[in-house]
């Protein structure tokens, strides 16, 4: 079955073509490299994962409900868009079904991204450790693509096109013909936002599969932000005050671009609500600003620390009202994704043994049975006598 008769709103049939301008880069210098960064890529080869094999796919899900969230985690629940629906499960579950939807979709056309932009990275960069790195990024990437478009058709069987917010950072992250931008687009506002929107899902949630997927994408994410931030901020601060005002106002520009993306704008006219009143509903809800919130904890001292600190950006993120996120700390958040992911293969491995005992010891009680019938069968016929084997 084609992706596009799953699509929910019509999308494109013909590719993005993205036009692409700057140079690709080779360097003769093959013993140079960052301790630090050497690391990261030692630590992406050492970390890589099949997510055929990783992820337990024979796990079910509710469509209508694929995280299980309650229905106040609905970011228009209370208002007078709710009440149109309120009583009415199948509308509820519908709602649910294309939020879920949308939501995974997004996250499946951002790591299409990630993976063009990270192969960006490898074609552009000057230095032979980034490449490296990138090169492993770009294979964690395409796997994340999979994970989520199997999850999309196998489990969902509901996709929703790129949302416009996105593409427009993507667009302008992929044609600017400056090295670090793709770095910046994609490994510290991209990744870290979508690394938060992971988090606050991985940790809500109680469904078993996607509580995996979510996990182990995060455990790659988090090294692909640390990168971000290592190649970068070398870099910039050897930038003049021109030059690091034009990445200032590029922050300012992406960051409001990604807090508007998640308004779920498509989902609310795809299903025929009052757009405008479910856009300011999702505004000022306060699950919604709690989730907004959130998303930003990644990027916000990221933004600090690689030295993009100017007024411009921190009234920015006081407008957003995340500007107390600069003093998060991202390794403890980067060992915290680390440790959870490996507490969801624990828990998953567990799962699995248990269910391999369940189905031994149904294998076992069927064949002793069996066994109990065969035995009683020929107790009665002996019981009997010859004559009871003879043909009447």
């Amino acid at each position: 079955m084609s992706t596009h008769e799953l699509y929910t709103i019509p999308a494109e049939h013909r590719t993005w073509d993205v036009d692409i301008t700057g140079a690709a880069r080779f360097t003769w210098e093959y013993d140079d490299g960052r301790d630090r960064l050497l690391s990261l890529y030692q630590k992406g080869k050492d970390k890589q994962w099949d997510a055929t094999t990783r992820i337990d796919w024979s796990l079910d899900i509710d469509p209508s409900n694929a995280l299980g969230m309650p229905v106040e985690a609905i970011s228009i629940y209370g208002t007078d868009q709710w009440d149109r629906i309120s009583g009415d499960q199948k509308a509820i579950d519908e709602l649910s079904m294309h939020l879920n939807s949308w939501q995974f979709s997004q996250f499946l056309h951002g790591e299409q991204g990630a993976m063009i932009c990270s192969a960006r990275i490898v074609d552009s960069v000057p230095d032979l450790d980034s490449k490296f790195y990138a090169a492993t990024q770009t294979m964690d990437e395409a796997r994340h693509a999979e994970t989520y478009s199997r999850f999309l058709q196998e489990k969902l069987g509901l996709l929703y096109p790129i949302n416009t917010h996105l593409k427009a950072l993507l667009d302008d992250t992929l044609t600017d013909s400056r090295w670090d931008m793709p770095y910046l687009g994609m490994q510290v506002l991209i990744e870290g936002l979508a690394l938060a929107a992971f988090g606050v899902l991985r940790d809500m949630t109680s469904v078993a599969l996607p509580k995996q997927i979510l996990a182990y994408v995060m455990q790659d994410e988090a090294r692909h932000v640390a990168f971000g931030r290592l190649a970068l901020k070398d870099y910039y601060s050897q930038l003049t005050t021109a030059e690091r005002e034009e990445r200032e106002d590029f922050v300012v520009e992406g960051c409001y671009l990604m807090r508007d993306r998640f308004r779920m704008q498509e989902v609310w006219q795809n299903l025929g609500y009052d757009v405008q009143a479910c856009l300011e509903a999702v505004k000022t809800a306060p699950f919604f600003q709690a989730y907004q919130s959130l998303l930003f904890q990644r990027i916000v001292p990221c933004v600090k620390d690689i030295g993009l600190w100017g007024e411009k950006v921190q009234k920015a993120y006081a407008d957003m009202g995340v500007l107390d996120m600069a003093g998060v700390d991202l390794s403890a958040l980067m060992k915290q994704d680390e440790d959870i992911a490996d507490q969801v293969d624990v828990e998953r491995l567990k799962a699995l043994e248990e269910r391999e005992v369940a189905t031994s010891k149904v294998a076992v009680d069927t064949t002793i049975a069996v066994g109990t019938g065969s035995l009683a069968a020929d107790s009665a016929l002996t019981a009997a006598g010859p004559a009871a084997a003879m043909p009447a």
